[in-house]
């Protein structure tokens, strides 16, 4: 339900079709509306503090305080305006709230049940409409070689995972379309072949796929961690909330891939074959072109199936770390060795 909610807000939101406000009546003011809204905003604040702090369930943890964290210090470092922020912040603060109605199928409402779920709603919410109001800015750019970083990344993902030792037909069927699309990235890498628009397409989609697979695979893990109180060393307390934090970072790109990716979802609006048309646009428009150096092509197949295949093997750190880690070393690797080849060129 909430993905079809997601869906057409993304829609309403995203689409290109501008329409004319009409000139407001005269006398017309939203101000009283605003002040109405605020008074009740704020008296439902208020409530929403006392039934928390009478309660004896605990409805809020210092680890969502971190991801919020996260989300803000990603969201002001992306904006160029930070009141944009806070005009973003304060409407899906607003918006929220309507998560304390009713639910259709809730025979019997328990309020302390709405404000746990409160803060997610807030979340989804606040990066749906940041997404969409800075789409330029974080949708990620691809290339060649962050697809093939992204597939054999998978590759290991899956081995690690134990995937390949399942036989049903389901199993089987993903791991080929996984090993087919892998290979025609690794193809794509280690020669010459034109990028064309449906290459482009093709290893767009296959990015986009995978970057949410990971998500979702590090959502899971963070939110199995105990919470930040419960722990017993600082050092721990701080590991678990720096991994809120870097997922408040990411929140916002995670939402960017959904929207990509739910694009591609029929729905029945009467406008699917243009909403398709308009995906497939972006999808093609941030993927690069230009063609990788194939020599760093071959060196990232080495770097990442050395990593993998003796951290698959000694189990040196969690499987989403050591992925974690070598989308981050081996960018500033090359950097690095073409820093060297520049100076040699200069000697």
């Amino acid at each position: 339900m909430l993905a079809v909610i997601l869906k057409k807000t993304t829609k309403i939101l995203a689409s290109n079709r501008i329409t004319k406000i009409k000139r407001k009546p005269a006398g017309f003011s939203l101000k009283p509306i605003a002040v109405i809204l605020g008074v009740v905003g704020l008296a439902l604040t208020i409530y929403i503090g006392y039934r928390t702090s009478i309660s004896d369930r605990k409805l809020f943890s210092v680890s969502l305080l971190a991801l919020f964290a996260g989300l803000l210090f990603e969201s002001f470092r992306v904006s160029d305006k930070w009141k944009n922020v806070i005009y973003i912040f304060v409407g899906a603060y607003f918006f929220s709230l309507l998560n304390f109605f009713p639910g259709k199928h809730e025979k019997i409402y328990n309020f302390e049940n709405h404000i746990e779920t409160w803060p997610y709603f807030f979340i989804i919410f606040f990066t749906l409409v940041f997404a969409i109001i800075n789409k330029d800015k974080v949708t990620a750019k691809l290339s060649e070689g962050i697809t093939l970083l992204l597939s054999l990344s998978l590759i290991y993902w899956t081995i690690d995972y134990g995937f390949t030792n399942y036989q049903n037909w389901f199993a089987i069927t993903i791991l080929t379309i996984i090993f087919i699309l892998s290979a025609f990235s690794i193809l794509n890498a280690l020669t010459n072949i034109q990028l064309s628009r449906t290459t482009r397409l093709i290893l767009s989609v296959w990015s986009t796929i995978i970057m949410f697979a990971f998500a979702t695979d590090n959502i899971i893990a963070v939110f199995s961690n105990q919470d930040i109180e419960s722990s017993k060393y600082l050092s721990q307390g701080l590991y678990i909330g720096l991994q809120y934090f870097f997922l408040g970072i990411s929140a916002v790109y995670i939402m960017q891939n959904y929207m990509l990716l739910v694009a591609f979802l029929p729905d029945k609006s009467g406008n699917y074959l243009n909403d398709l048309k308009e995906n497939k646009k972006d999808h093609i428009a941030r993927y690069s072109d230009k063609q990788v150096f194939i020599g760093n092509s071959l060196f990232c197949i080495l770097y990442a199936g050395l990593i993998y295949g003796l951290n698959y093997k000694y189990q040196v750190l969690p499987r989403n770390t050591m992925i974690w880690f070598v989308f981050l070393t081996f960018p500033l690797i090359l950097q690095l060795i073409d820093l060297i080849n520049g100076r040699k060129n200069y000697s």
